[in-house]
């Protein structure tokens, strides 16, 4: 019985041809489509640094003049300071 089975079981199988596993082929989809994902990212990275669209630096004295409300605001300084400490930055421009 066991010289009538050592054909069957040592034939490999049609899905195999000889191998033993699908392939190296199954990893080329794989591949191809993380090539492209870092091709786009890339391509976007690089059109972003060249464009200037990062986050533009805030004017100095435009910050210091939402602090000068902010303080206001919160009741640090009172009226008179204020519009004196505002007179004095728009003085400087």
């Amino acid at each position: 019985m066991l010289t009538l089975a050592t054909p069957f079981l040592a034939h490999p199988g049609p899905w195999h041809n000889g191998g033993g596993g699908p392939g190296w082929w199954v990893l080329f989809p794989i591949s191809f489509g993380l090539f492209w994902i870092a091709i786009a990212a890339g391509g976007f990275w690089l059109l972003r640094r060249r464009t200037g669209w990062q986050q533009k630096q805030e004017d100095p004295r435009t910050k210091a003049e939402s602090v000068l409300a902010e303080r206001f605001a919160r009741g640090d300084i009172d009226e008179d300071e204020y519009y004196r400490r505002l007179a004095t930055l728009h003085q400087s421009r």
